[in-house]
Parts: structure tokens; sequence; C-alpha cells
């Protein structure tokens, strides 16, 4: 049977489970708070999100070229 001083530990030390974890102040990685890092990935995926589907492939616009008058003569 257990007492009520076992019961008080029991909850007490479940409580302090609970409250285990990273803190939104704790050092995180790169040097920011743990919060920061997780405002960081919130931007970067809504960055993501916004950009367009196709991007244009390399080569795809062609270098501007020079108007007949003023290429030179050869």
């Amino acid at each position: 049977m257990l007492r009520p001083y076992h019961l008080a530990i029991v909850a007490l030390a479940a409580g302090l489970l609970a409250s285990c974890g990273e803190a939104d102040n704790d050092p995180g990685p790169g040097g920011v708070t743990v919060g920061e890092a997780r405002a960081l990935d919130e931007a970067a995926e809504m960055i993501e999100q916004r950009r367009p589907d196709a991007a244009p492939t390399p080569g795809a616009t062609s270098a501007p070229t020079l108007p007949e008058a003023s290429k030179p003569a050869g």
C-alpha cells in the first residue's frame, strides 16, 4: 500500500520530468536560442513556399546581342 508521502514523491517526480526539455532561451545551433532557431526555420519555410515551382533553366535566357551598327567591322 502506498503511503501519502510516496504519492507525493511520485507526483513530484512526474512534475519534474514534465518540465524537462528545451526552453526557448536555451542555447541552440549557430549561437542562437532555440526560439530564434525555430523562428528562422519557420521564416525559411515561408520563403520556400513563395518560390515559383518552375525555376528558370540555365541557358534559357540568351546573352544580349549587339546591334548591327555597333558590331566591329571585320
